[in-house]
């Protein structure tokens, strides 16, 4: 029997689901692929043509997350806002979409983000990580900066980005207030580079 889109999308938003309440009261290290599908009233094997491990389910909450702070963040007015202002906004406000998974983020993201994984632009964690920088590419040419970025400086920012991100997850102030000066002198530091578009056009020319 063919199953119809909606099944399907029903079927992953309950395996989403199922994952994210395992994760926040059995813990990461502990919740196993079985466990989520055995929750989500899936055989074993169903989920795994959904999702290939319980990663890629981390990554896809994730994903969601952030895109939706994106959207989000795309229909406010910035006419008047700096770039450090609005690479602020971008990143402050996806972080905070991601506040209801923080439980489990900082060990998921070792393993979705790693800088020693080979780079594919079909795992969900380099699709976020593709995705991100796209959208820093947009504001950033909507200021008028470097254009294209050099691929040194958009891995300068995902280093940096990262390093906010590991901040955030591990950060118990209030609000993950104390994360707030790294990032700010984080853009600080790398802005003025992403605003040097004459210097990069020298460059490019000599």
């Amino acid at each position: 029997m063919r199953i119809t889109s909606q099944a399907k999308a029903a079927t992953g938003q309950r395996i989403l689901e199922s994952a994210t309440q395992l994760f926040q009261t059995v813990g990461w290290e502990d919740t196993t692929t079985r466990e989520i599908a055995a929750s989500a009233g899936i055989a074993n094997g169903t989920l795994f043509n959904y999702f290939p491990c319980k990663e890629a389910i981390a990554a896809a909450l994730i994903a969601d997350s952030l895109q939706a702070a994106d959207r989000e963040f795309l229909c406010r007015p910035r006419e008047e806002t700096s770039l450090e202002e609005d690479l602020f906004s971008l990143i402050w406000g996806g972080l905070k979409s991601l506040r209801p998974y923080r439980d489990f983020l900082a060990p998921a993201a070792e393993t979705i983000f790693s800088p020693l994984a080979q780079f594919s632009a079909e795992k969900t964690g380099d699709a976020i990580r593709v995705h991100h920088l796209g959208m820093v590419e947009q504001i950033v040419a909507e200021h008028d900066g470097t254009n294209p970025i050099p691929v040194v400086l958009l891995q300068l920012y995902w280093t940096l980005y990262l390093g906010v991100f590991a901040s955030w997850a591990a950060d118990r102030s209030p609000n993950q207030e104390d994360t707030l000066p790294l990032l700010d002198q984080s853009l600080k530091l790398l802005v003025p580079s992403l605003l040097q578009k004459g210097n990069h056009d020298e460059r490019k020319s000599q």
